[in-house]
């Protein structure tokens, strides 16, 4: 496997650990049976190599699914106040799913909302309302 080959090979980089990850994911036949702990685990030795928001923002999704989803809200919320991430709707997007995978509806659909204003793809920005609107009013 080429991961391994990429392990092999001291120092790890970047791209080798971004590579674990995309094979723990492609080599699950679903979510469910997602390696999480193992993915959580990559995403913090890649977190400590490099100062790249959408790792931790990727993080705050595997600790979402490792932990729960306020975990998972828990490990966004250093990043509020990342400048990168200001005109973004990514971590609105993300937000919006934790609250619903905790239940909690209207948040969620808020938050869709809010994404879908802050995007100019508008592929993203349909995906987005849709969302929100098969929540409903909540």
């Amino acid at each position: 496997m080429l991961t391994q080959r990429a392990f092999a090979t001291p120092p790890i980089g970047a791209y080798a650990l971004q590579a674990a990850i995309g094979a723990l994911h492609d080599n699950a036949p679903s979510i469910d049976a997602t390696d999480w702990p193992q993915i959580l685990v990559l995403y913090d030795v890649l977190l400590r190599k490099t100062d790249n928001p959408m790792v931790a923002l990727n993080r705050a999704i595997a600790v979402a699914m490792v932990h729960g989803p306020d975990a998972g809200l828990a490990a966004l919320a250093p990043l509020d106040g990342d400048a990168r991430l200001a005109h973004s709707h990514r971590l609105d997007a993300v937000r919006a799913h934790l609250h619903e995978r905790a239940g909690r509806r209207q948040q969620a659909r808020e938050l869709y909302r809010t994404a879908a204003g802050r995007t100019a793809n508008a592929a993203e920005r349909a995906y987005l309302l849709t969302q929100a609107a098969r929540l409903g009013d909540a």
